[in-house]
């Protein structure tokens, strides 16, 4: 039993501006459904191959309010296959929209910190070996206090293999190495807001949802009732409080 990381929700005051900064981002379609922008690759969530463990979709919904927190707790990080195609990218999504951020990263990183048209910041990748098998979605990383607790758990949840675990950082991904990577990093403080940003879930072809969401529960997740009423998916909290919601198989 196991779920794969399917799309990535994120909460706009905008959501056809920030939705079209995505699409045009990742080379992605677009479409609505009644106030939310959904953006995908090939096939949507479900893609040409339904067990791959890629994130190959963006939900962006309706909020009333905008951002607050400094900085996310979840962001993306894209790929990039040559320094060039990085400062080709880097140049058409300042066009798009997306602004340089300082979070104290300094001039020697090999990487850029920008942010979408409502802050939801991103980090534009050198090229790595590593993301080779991604897509454009290297990673989405997660800011939390205890990554060896978090790890477990994720990794649990998605069966996935922990390449990496210290205080400081833990690193999961598919086991073949293919797909979008899941990285924790630990930082001083802890969650004070509701994501902007969070992740969904969804069983693999022939599992159960309710299954799976006892299953996370047992790994320590609590389920979340936000009013959302009789809806297709079940909202949860992983140990240290992000939300991540669990879908149903279409």
């Amino acid at each position: 039993m196991a779920l794969r990381p399917v799309q990535v929700n994120i909460k706009a005051l905008d959501p056809a501006r920030v939705g079209r900064f995505w699409a045009e981002a990742l080379g992605w379609s677009m479409s609505t459904a009644g106030a939310a922008t959904y953006i995908a690759s090939a096939g949507g969530p479900l893609g040409p191959d339904p067990a791959a463990p890629a994130v190959s979709a963006i939900s962006v919904v309706p909020s009333p309010e905008g951002k607050t927190a400094t900085k996310n707790r979840t962001h993306l990080d894209l790929a990039t296959t040559s320094l060039a195609h990085q400062t080709e990218l880097v140049a058409r999504l300042r066009d798009l929209g997306a602004t340089p951020v300082d979070l104290g990263q300094g001039d020697d990183v090999p990487w850029v910190i920008l942010a979408d048209p409502e802050g939801n910041e991103l980090c534009v990748l050198e090229p790595r070996e590593i993301y080779r098998d991604t897509g454009p979605i290297a990673a989405v990383v997660v800011d939390c206090a205890d990554p060896r607790t978090m790890a477990r758990f994720w990794g649990g949840a998605l069966d996935w293999t922990v390449r990496r675990a210290t205080d400081d950082i833990a690193v999961l991904s598919a086991a073949d190495g293919t797909g979008t990577f899941l990285e924790l990093f630990r930082v001083p403080g802890p969650k004070t807001v509701p994501d902007r940003v969070h992740l969904d879930l969804m069983p693999y072809p022939g599992e159960d949802m309710t299954a799976e969401v006892t299953r996370l529960r047992d790994l320590g997740a609590t389920v979340l009732d936000l009013g959302q009423g009789d809806v297709p998916w079940t909202c949860l909290e992983d140990p240290e409080g992000h939300e991540f919601r669990v879908l149903a198989l279409p």
